[in-house]
């Protein structure tokens, strides 16, 4: 069981690349999660958990240690989200008694944003100097120490803003997985970077529907 979670225990070859276990299952479990999300279905959350715990050992391995770090709050959000959506307080529920999709402008959406970056030169100093200050643990330097604090950060807010349904997280979601494409393919994981190129034409893809969504809310009370 042990050996499924090395990413050097190869599941097949393909055009001359190793696919290992814990890239295809991770790639194909969180593939599967975005898609449902993009369908605002509540079972992403369940299959974004088992994504993310594969994916916490993939990414220590090939030294994204802030992503690594994310695995764990997304496990926990994934939790989260699955119980948020399933059960809305009052006037917060659609057709299905599931959370309802709103919005997120104006001032709480700027200064959302600036705490993300503020944010991000904070983690970047960290991940930066975690080779150092912890050698036993981390015996190479992060591979992208800031860029890839700048997607974690991101990421923690897009959960949160999906979490409560909040339309503009699918815009969240795209610069983030632009951003995280080029580094996965640059860390060779190329499956994984892949579905990143995928995602973002999902992320594409969940902002229209859920735009169609949030909009159909009016129009059916306009209706009644």
């Amino acid at each position: 069981m042990t050996d499924f979670f090395d990413i050097h225990t190869i599941f097949f070859t393909l055009w001359d690349y190793p696919m290992s276990y814990l890239e295809f299952f991770g790639a194909l479990s969180g593939a599967i999660a975005t898609w449902l999300a993009a369908r605002a279905n509540v079972w992403s959350w369940p299959m974004g958990a088992a994504s993310v715990l594969l994916f916490f050992f993939l990414f220590y391995q090939i030294q994204l240690y802030p992503d690594m770090f994310l695995q764990i709050f997304f496990f926990v959000t994934n939790l989260q989200g699955w119980w948020r959506w399933t059960h809305p307080k009052d006037l917060e529920a659609d057709d299905r008694n599931e959370l309802r999709i709103t919005r997120l402008i104006g001032r709480p959406l700027v200064m959302v944003l600036l705490g993300g970056l503020v944010a991000t030169l904070i983690l970047g100093t960290f991940a930066q100097n975690l080779h150092i200050w912890f050698p036993v643990l981390f015996s190479k330097p992060s591979a992208f120490p800031y860029l890839d604090s700048f997607t974690t950060v991101m990421s923690i807010i897009g959960t949160f803003m999906m979490i409560h349904k909040k339309l503009e997280c699918w815009w969240i979601w795209l610069l983030v997985d632009i951003i995280s494409t080029y580094m996965y393919f640059t860390k060779g994981v190329k499956l994984v970077g892949v579905e990143y190129a995928i995602f973002c034409l999902i992320a594409f893809q969940g902002a229209w529907h859920w735009t169609r969504e949030c909009r159909s809310y009016s129009a059916r009370q306009a209706v009644s």
